[in-house]
């Protein structure tokens, strides 16, 4: 038996699947940075770096449609939505004191049994499958475009609603800010 004919396991990696480990390691890192840091900006480059991390990942599973979707609505929009919200709300830039709940226990619970549980699943659905990355690529626009539309068009439709009403809110708080902000002239009570 030739070590192509061998087949894969844990102990036999290829060099896709050692590429897959390290930019996991440094996406779960650029992950653990964006929670963790107490400026509101840094968090926001750090989820740029996680994100597109996750991208890479897409790319080495032959996903490419997926990946440049990442890329484009991800790194691109959500990041960029998230940074015009921080703009327009005139959110502290540097550390923000008052962010901190005194919570942390409760949410690295929380957090600790919510990953226990996706890895539990994850590992429980996918324990005998592997993917042939040798094989054709199983990411063309075809078969994403067919599974989008067909089973997961409502969802696609909600996260744009959502961050449509994200923006508009950042938009109405700034006004709101800015009308606050400016004084009335003597004499024009009565103009608005």
């Amino acid at each position: 038996m030739t070590l192509a004919q061998a087949p894969h396991g844990f102990l036999s990696p290829t060099g896709v699947e050692i590429a897959f480990l390290l930019v996991g390691l440094v996406t779960l890192g650029a992950a653990l940075v964006t929670v963790t840091t107490r400026q509101l900006v840094h968090a926001a480059l750090w989820l740029v770096v996680a994100l597109g991390g996750l991208a890479v990942e897409y790319l080495l599973l032959t996903a490419e449609f997926i990946a440049w979707v990442q890329v484009l609505i991800y790194v691109g929009s959500v990041v960029v939505l998230l940074l015009f919200g921080l703009m327009l709300t005139r959110a502290p830039i540097g550390r923000s004191p008052d962010a901190d709940s005194g919570n942390r226990w409760a949410a690295l619970t929380v957090a600790v049994a919510a990953a226990v549980a996706l890895v539990w699943v994850v590992v429980d659905a996918f324990r005998t499958t592997w993917i042939d990355l040798d094989g054709p690529a199983a990411g063309t626009t075809k078969v994403t475009g067919v599974s989008l539309f067909r089973h997961w068009v409502l969802p696609f439709e909600a996260l744009s609603v959502l961050l449509l009403a994200a923006l508009v809110g950042a938009i109405v708080l700034s006004r709101k800010a800015k009308a606050d902000a400016v004084p009335a002239a003597p004499g024009k009570e009565g103009a608005r």
